[in-house]
């Protein structure tokens, strides 16, 4: 197994998908994973040490493990199947250790909560992990082919007729009504 941490979340400003990308402790590795809105959220308030007002599912469930008397030690991402993700959280529960099946996503969530390793198995990093040569790559030249990354439309590509619609809306307003302000 190879110790990763979270390097970043990343999101789309096209399609809004977000993605997590957990780094090799001891190497120069990615491995990036789609996750939903709510779980980069809720990673991304952790790893920021935001506490939210009530706690969140992730939050919920660290405490009821914690209650009933059991240890979160570890959670890892052990396999890869036709591009779906699988991991395992690792509990300890007098002196037992119990392995329960997760998405990744809710096992990170839960993991930087409980400040707890985040392991990736050989296998899965074999695969799927990519090189990344410098923050501003693009994903056109990285080993994976994730949608749109972090990638903003230059100002050429935006044409006349996108902005002839803010045209129309500032043409409409009434300027006159700042005055009697």
């Amino acid at each position: 197994m190879i110790e990763t941490v979270v390097d970043s979340i990343r999101v789309s400003l096209v399609t809004q998908h977000r993605v997590v990308l957990l780094k090799e402790v001891h190497g120069d590795r990615h491995l990036p994973i789609w996750i939903g809105p709510f779980e980069a959220e809720a990673i991304a308030m952790a790893i920021q040490g935001m506490t939210p007002a009530r706690p969140l599912p992730y939050d919920l469930l660290r405490t009821i493990i914690a209650e009933l008397g059991a240890e979160i030690r570890e959670v890892a991402v052990t396999d890869l199947a036709q591009e779906i993700f699988y991991a395992r959280i690792v509990l300890t529960v007098n002196g037992r250790r119990i392995e329960i099946d997760s998405r990744p996503s809710d096992a990170i969530a839960l993991a930087v909560r409980a400040k707890v390793p985040i392991y990736v198995d050989e296998s899965v990093m074999d695969r799927a992990g990519v090189r990344l040569e410098s923050e501003e790559e693009s994903e056109s030249e990285a080993e994976f082919e994730p949608p749109e990354i972090e990638r903003v439309e230059s100002e050429e590509s935006i044409s006349e007729a996108d902005l002839s619609v803010f045209r129309e809306v500032i043409e409409s307003l009434d300027l006159d009504d700042l005055d009697k302000k």
